[in-house]
């Protein structure tokens, strides 16, 4: 059977795209090209015999077919490819949510291996690789002209061994060496917290657990803030989210929507269009929601973005996404080998196509640079004056002889000093993470207009 995929390391969007052409006035065209298709296809046995006979080494004929039709598919757009039995077979590991490696999502641009997003928790994240960066070699060896796979293969190997790859960022001079070790990678696909009052739903990638954790995970949420009259709202943190699987981006879309479409997908010919549409139920039961993006959300997250956008039914906060808008079809073939092809582009409900383009959110956030908010947090405790104590910032409880307040009762204290609390507990987690800050701020927010009676 078929499997389809929709994330941005070549990946992609579920839907048999089947495509067949009436060509009527063509057909004296046609009848034509038959022959060309046969020389060409003379010319590559032709190639490839002489490869085999005269190369200066002994070369495997299956390696040469192989390298032959991954030229051809990736010579199509950076998602089309050829996936041996090794490959085919870690792509259904990632779809189960476990795999071995690095934890970086990649994806190849003019060549060169771009980072895509590192996966939280994993060796990636923790050696503080960013979306952006360029691998530029792995252990040395140069990654320019290789496939994508090629360069996949190469930061592979056994768990616990050790791999440096060379680092190109933007505002960095020179590139640099990052040293990590490999390990397995599990990934929770719904990590849910309470923050002050809002359920954040952080969910790192689309696999086959991701509705089941999404769904388990705010029922654990909502029930460690007292109930569903205790949530200000809900935080969708899609940042750093590279895709995965289309019809877990549809059923996380369809648990905050009551009805109307998730998405379309529409291939050469208008029979081939597909639609998606919400079923009634909202998990959130009407709460406000944001969603977190940036420039690593790519596919499936930008499916349930776009949806939740397109119907109002969410605030889009941060950066803008990666903008992979393309379908892909993963076709078993012979010796447990498959390939996948570009068969379509999907759309969001209002008709909009994403690729290239990206999702534009509705307040545009950006996440400050660790120095900065470092600084900032220095200067704002330092009153931005050299005086010591004499500048720590005082009211007038600090001030002798003032007076008490006695209109409050002692649960009204105890309130207030609860209220004091959360305000400097949220103060710190605008130095810890500003964009998800700034999404539970806007939360909090609209629980204080109160539409009138």
């Amino acid at each position: 059977m078929k499997k389809f995929l929709c994330s941005a390391l070549g990946g992609t969007l579920l839907g048999v795209l089947l495509t067949t052409q009436v060509a009527g006035p063509l057909v004296a065209e046609e009848t034509k090209k038959p022959d060309s298709v046969y020389e060409q296809l003379d010319l590559f046995g032709d190639i490839f015999e002489r490869i085999r006979a005269q190369y200066v080494e002994p070369v495997d004929p299956k390696k040469l077919i192989e390298a032959a039709i991954n030229g051809m598919l990736t010579s199509l757009d950076p998602h089309s490819n050829y996936m041996n039995a090794e490959d085919f077979a870690a792509m259904r590991e990632q779809t189960h949510g476990e795999f071995g490696g690095l934890g970086i999502e990649v994806t190849q641009e003019e060549g060169v291996i771009k980072v895509v997003s590192p996966i939280d928790g994993t060796p990636a994240a923790a050696a503080g690789i960013q979306t952006g960066d360029y691998i530029t070699k792995v252990n040395g060896e140069s990654m320019v002209g290789l496939t994508l796979d090629q360069a996949v293969d190469k930061m592979r190997g056994p768990v616990g061994s050790e791999i440096t790859i060379t680092i190109a960022r933007k505002g960095v001079d020179q590139p640099f060496d990052v040293t990590l070790t490999r390990d397995t990678i599990k990934i929770a696909a719904v990590k849910a917290k309470v923050e002050d009052n809002a359920v954040v739903l952080r969910i790192t990638t689309f696999s086959d657990q991701t509705f089941p954790d999404l769904e388990a995970g705010i029922k654990k949420a909502v029930a460690d803030a007292g109930g569903m009259d205790k949530v200000d709202g809900f935080v969708i943190d899609l940042r750093n989210n590279p895709g995965g699987l289309l019809n877990q981006a549809i059923a996380v879309s369809d648990a905050f929507l009551d009805k109307g479409e998730i998405v379309s997908t529409r291939g050469r010919n208008p029979q081939d269009t597909e639609r998606f549409n919400a079923t009634p139920g909202d998990l959130a039961q009407g709460k406000p929601i944001v969603v977190l993006i940036n420039g690593g959300s790519a596919s499936a997250s930008e499916i349930v973005t776009g949806a939740l956008q397109d119907h109002h039914r969410a605030i889009v906060v941060g950066t803008k996404s990666f903008g992979k808008g393309s379908v892909q079809t993963v076709i078993p073939l012979k010796g447990d080998a498959a390939m996948r092809l570009t068969t379509a582009r999907y759309y969001t409900p209002s008709g909009r196509s994403i690729q290239a383009l990206g999702i534009s959110p509705d307040i545009v956030v950006e996440q400050p640079k660790p120095d900065a908010a470092k600084d900032a947090a220095k200067a704002g405790a330092d009153g931005g004056a050299d005086n010591g104590a004499d500048n720590q910032l005082r009211s007038e409880a600090d001030l002798r002889g003032s007076l008490t307040n006695d209109s409050m009762t002692d649960d009204e204290k105890k309130v207030y000093k609860e209220e004091q609390a959360q305000a400097e507990e949220a103060a710190k987690r605008r130095q810890d993470d500003y964009q998800l800050a700034y999404a539970v701020d806007i939360l909090k927010g609209l629980t204080v207009i109160k539409p009138a009676e």
